[in-house]
């Protein structure tokens, strides 16, 4: 096998593991944080918020290479993933919901950033994009399985019972990557610091705007189906296999759209796509019209692996790991923020939050129009 499948095979598995933790967690959540934690409005944008200083501090990751590999800390970060989700159902209070929840997401930020840097590392310009749009496949496959899984047991096993084997399952999957050996003792030294350059400017902005956004739907999309339409644990378990046949199926096709039409179109259908998706959020008061939005926000997320395709074009190889580490803190930066003015608009009238997301899917539309500049510059300093 040679490293570039072996690689791969490493990647697979972890992420089969981080999909089954994450995709069971989420599914449960919501309706544990208000039917047994019996969280507010005002408390789950506090929890977001604090979900999201993991992802702030992702640039410590660099750090941490010095003393281990990437692939080992990556596997790690999915065992310890996998531990808080064994603990959620311990807890249920509000203090109890940000502890496990900061472990969780201290896990899955970690592995998220470290996915990505050995994923550009590992595949050249046009095999990066055809693997991330398969992983993301495969990780819809297993939020699938998972999703039908908690629809069977949900009405006799409880959220503690339900928790505990989603996070052993998880654990033993981060564990059994520390096993693997995927390294390529050839590929370029990475940079052990945190690297910051001008070049980099629009790729820090996308990945800004689109955490800010991002966050919005993460932390208040099915907290709005679950309090404004009544949405039971089972409905949300099949709007999010729904979800995830489509991604199944579509997620491989993005990243062949990605080579085909470039990340500035890509990215702008996505942009487009969600200026409309947030607006139907901000006003409708039909179910079956927010259900369609919800599905089609799903799936135009994952137009976001342009993002990083486009700095693997403009960066330097040996500055990979460290800007997708700096990159997982720029995207964390407004989601820190988000959350807490997003539980305060609750209060107010739900629709603002949705409104603003409708802006900020504005403002990604429009600096995305200058990736063709980008390029351009990129080529002259090359030739240069």
């Amino acid at each position: 096998m040679n490293l570039k499948n072996r690689m791969y095979l490493y990647l697979f598995i972890l992420t089969v593991a981080t999909a089954f933790g994450f995709q069971g967690w989420r599914t449960l959540y919501n309706n544990f944080a208000v039917e047994i934690a019996h969280i507010s409005g005002q408390e789950m944008g506090i929890i977001q918020s604090i979900r999201e200083v993991p992802g702030l501090l992702t640039f410590f990751i660099v750090y941490l290479l010095l003393t281990i590999s990437e692939h080992k800390l990556a596997a790690l970060s999915v065992a310890f993933m996998g531990i808080g989700i064994s603990l959620v159902g311990f807890m249920p209070s509000f203090y109890g919901i940000v502890f496990t929840t900061l472990i969780i997401s201290f896990g899955i930020h970690s592995y998220l950033a470290l996915n990505q840097s050995l994923t550009l590392q590992y595949f050249d310009l046009r095999q990066a994009p055809i693997v991330l749009g398969r992983l993301r496949g495969v990780n819809a496959i297993v939020n699938i399985f998972v999703g039908a899984i908690i629809f069977c047991v949900s009405d006799y096993m409880s959220y503690t019972n339900m928790f505990i084997w989603i996070g052993v399952i998880v654990i033993l999957g981060g564990l059994f990557g520390t096993f693997l050996h995927p390294k390529n003792v050839n590929a370029t030294v990475q940079h052990k610091k945190m690297v910051l350059k001008r070049k980099y400017w629009l790729y820090y902005i996308l990945t800004f705007l689109s955490g800010a956004r991002r966050q919005i739907f993460v932390a208040f999309a099915v907290f709005l189906l679950v309090i404004k339409f009544k949405f039971t644990i089972q409905e949300v378990t099949v709007l999010f296999i729904v979800n995830n046949i489509v991604a199944m199926f579509a997620n491989p096709l993005i990243g062949k759209a990605v080579n085909a039409l470039g990340e500035r179109k890509v990215l702008s259908v996505e942009y487009l796509s969600l200026i409309v998706v947030f607006l139907v959020y901000a006003y409708s008061d039909s179910k079956w019209l927010v259900i369609l939005m919800y599905i089609v926000d799903h799936l135009v997320f994952n137009f976001s692996l342009a993002i990083n395709t486009f700095f693997q074009k403009i960066g330097d190889k040996e500055d990979i790991a460290s800007s997708m580490a700096v990159g997982g803190t720029i995207n964390h930066i407004a989601a820190v923020i988000i959350p807490v003015l997003g539980g305060l608009a609750w209060t107010f009238h739900p629709s603002w939050i949705f409104v603003g997301g409708a802006m900020l899917s504005v403002c990604s539309l429009l600096f995305v129009q200058f990736i063709p500049y980008e390029y351009a510059k990129h080529q002259q300093r090359e030739i240069a």
